[in-house]
């Protein structure tokens, strides 16, 4: 029976940190896991050029008010939105909502449902899985060979949707509502990669692919893509919003989790569930101890470790019970050269940081293991 302890409060996510890709709602994305009890590391990944700056979108609205499209595919809420009020600024506004409320108008879900009523226009059909896929197959359904068929795009690929539609003989034109473009100081990605390389995050959100395609090209750049890959493999949990945020990752063949629901708060409420889930739970000198990313629970009570201890107690927790040489945990600790002595230093401050200093044995003239249970030992000793 683990000893039972006044426990503070503390969120799910306590002792993990977060990076968060994000250039759009990242202030709230941040929020949602910070009051979860995540440490969060932002770094936008993108930046988004200003509609009423962007020329393509300028001549793509006037090449639709000149000639009118059958089918209007509106796509996500804000790129509607800042589609009209670009329209606005450019003195076109009153012309393209007389052109779209002439054609057939889908609504790819009912936020974009939603800003389409707010311009006073009505939708003509809306999936209810909000799903491009279901989307795609009402058109080839109807129909659209010979129809000029307007798609708001929204900086994302839609893999197969164009060259679907084009294939059953329509005319497709791509309405771009906003452009990605690299950060322009890049030094927080930089960090982020930094951070994700040396195991120094437990998950990072995308929640747009370019947002993914961004990361890995600065990877690419920096001669780390390899190392990216093989951290997001085993160590970094790699969370996508949705699938097609996911698309970049998949090609490199990182696979992802991903919530229900393609939204922040289901990809949020996702981690909580995954990332402890995740967290290596041993019976030691009588306590429960789960290892998080940059604190440890003991007995439920949320301990921060500083980065030497946590390489530390991960080096032991590999073989728990196992006796861990001082030569095996010196090359463990960050930077700490060849004095053994640092291990000595290091593994005082973990006792400190754990507040139990009998969690770790002290193995004389050998080196240290993690006292775990008895009645535990042949279950881990093959861990």
């Amino acid at each position: 029976m683990y000893e039972q302890q006044q426990r503070p409060e503390h969120g799910p996510l306590a002792g993990f940190t977060v990076g968060v890709t994000a250039a759009r709602r990242a202030e709230e994305l941040g929020a949602l896991l910070q009051r979860r009890g995540a440490a969060v590391l932002h770094a936008p990944a993108l930046r988004i050029v200003p509609l009423s700056d962007d020329g393509e979108l300028l001549a793509a609205t006037k090449d639709l008010i000149d000639q009118a499209p059958d089918v209007v595919v509106a796509t996500t809420a804000i790129g509607f939105r800042g589609w009209v009020e670009a329209a606005d600024g450019w003195g076109l506004g009153e012309q393209l909502l007389a052109r779209l409320g002439g054609v057939e108008l889908l609504a790819r879900g009912p936020k974009v449902k939603g800003a389409i009523r707010a311009a006073g226009l009505t939708e003509d059909w809306s999936p209810s899985s909000e799903s491009m896929a279901e989307v795609l197959d009402r058109l080839l359904e109807e129909g659209v060979e010979g129809r000029r068929v307007a798609v708001q795009l929204h900086g994302e690929p839609l893999p197969g949707f164009v060259e679907s539609l084009r294939a059953a003989g329509a005319e497709v034109v791509g309405v771009p509502v906003y452009r990605w473009m690299p950060p322009e100081d890049i030094s927080p990605l930089d960090r982020l990669l930094d951070a994700a390389v040396s195991r120094g995050l437990d998950a990072i959100t995308f929640t747009s692919a370019p947002a993914a395609a961004s990361l890995l090209s600065r990877a690419q750049d920096r001669g780390l893509q390899a190392e990216l890959i093989a951290a997001l493999h085993h160590d970094v949990l790699p969370a996508c919003v949705g699938p097609v945020t996911a698309l970049p990752l998949q090609a490199v063949g990182v696979d992802t989790v991903q919530p229900e629901r393609f939204r922040l708060g289901p990809l949020v409420q996702l981690l909580c569930k995954e990332l402890p889930g995740r967290a290596r739970a041993l019976p030691i000198a009588g306590h429960r101890v789960e290892i998080r990313g940059h604190a440890v629970l003991v007995d439920g009570c949320l301990r921060p470790v500083p980065p030497a201890g946590m390489s530390l107690l991960r080096a032991l927790s590999r073989r728990p019970g196992w006796v861990v040489p001082r030569s095996d945990l010196l090359r463990a600790l960050p930077g700490a050269g060849r004095d053994e002595h640092a291990v000595e230093t290091a593994m005082a401050r973990l006792r400190t940081a754990l507040g139990a200093p009998k969690l770790i044995q002290t193995v004389v003239k050998r080196g240290y293991r993690l006292a775990l249970d008895p009645a535990s030992d042949a279950k881990y000793a093959d861990a």
